[in-house]
């Protein structure tokens, strides 16, 4: 089972900005992606490497847990990136395009290879048809994968599907993925929404990716931090009646049936609702 630790907002920020990293130590998201791919340019890859690391090394961004993007495993860079990141050690390394357990296996063996920290975990993007098909085998490889990201984007480029409100389209890759998640206790956030200035359409996919169980959003632009934590964290409803179940549970324990507020508790009533009190503690002490 992975960490219960908030992770309602991931940032995507590129390392090649050193604006960007320096700005992302006042950011209130609860995690970064220092991105050595999709955000940086083939000549910048190198310093990109470089600063990345020396970011992580300065231990300056709080509570914040920051993890490296490294380039995918057909790339040049990919192996570099990954003896650089092992060494210096993040909360996660990010790994594109994992579309198997096998190459869960093969990763996992590198980062040992390469020294990285038992606290050191992968993670694994998931954007393509063969990763919905195969997301529990990929979750369930090795419990060094913690996290799974989808990458929504190229799941529909590799689907050849249009990018609609609702995302109809993504919705079986989608539920595969979380099912895949979920049967293996792996946390898992939902893709990224490339209209930053779509406030409303953002806060509705947020609405719809909590709806569906994911445990928070990775994003493309500091504007969103704040929408994306409001939607992931339990509202303050929700943590009261949570409350008040598992008073209720505890008050009614061998009495035979357990009420609150009229409706009828059962013991998975009561798990949801610590899962709940757990996450609202674990966002307090951020």
């Amino acid at each position: 089972m992975s960490e219960l630790r908030p992770r309602r907002s991931v940032l995507y920020m590129p390392a090649s900005n050193e604006r960007a990293l320096e700005k992302a130590k006042t950011i209130p998201c609860d995690a970064l992606i220092l991105d050595l791919e999709d955000a940086v340019a083939p000549d910048a890859k190198p310093a990109a490497r470089f600063a990345a690391c020396a970011a992580v090394a300065s231990g300056e961004y709080g509570r914040r847990e920051v993890t490296i993007r490294v380039n995918g495993a057909d790339t040049e860079w990919h192996d570099d990136d990954l003896a650089a990141a092992c060494a210096a050690g993040p909360d996660g390394i990010v790994v594109p395009k994992v579309s198997s357990a096998d190459e869960v296996r093969t990763l996992v063996s590198a980062l040992e290879r390469h020294g990285a920290p038992d606290r050191t975990a992968l993670w694994a993007m998931v954007e393509t048809p063969r990763a919905m098909l195969h997301a529990e085998e990929i979750a369930g490889a090795s419990g060094r994968l913690t996290v799974l990201v989808m990458g929504t984007n190229d799941l529909a480029k590799e689907l050849y599907a249009e990018h609609v409100p609702g995302r109809a389209p993504l919705l079986t890759g989608l539920s595969l993925a979380l099912l895949g998640a979920r049967a293996t206790g792996t946390a898992i956030l939902d893709g990224v929404y490339n209209d930053v200035k779509d406030t409303d359409g953002f806060r509705a996919e947020c609405r719809q990716g909590r709806e569906m169980g994911f445990d928070g959003k990775t994003l493309v632009h500091p504007g969103q931090v704040d929408g994306a934590n409001a939607a992931f964290a339990p509202s303050e409803q929700a943590v009261e009646d949570a409350r008040g179940i598992v008073a209720a549970w505890e008050d009614g324990r061998g009495s035979g049936v357990v009420t609150y507020q009229g409706r009828m508790v059962e013991s998975l009533h009561v798990e949801t609702a610590r899962r709940t009190l757990a996450i609202d503690e674990a966002i307090r002490a951020l």
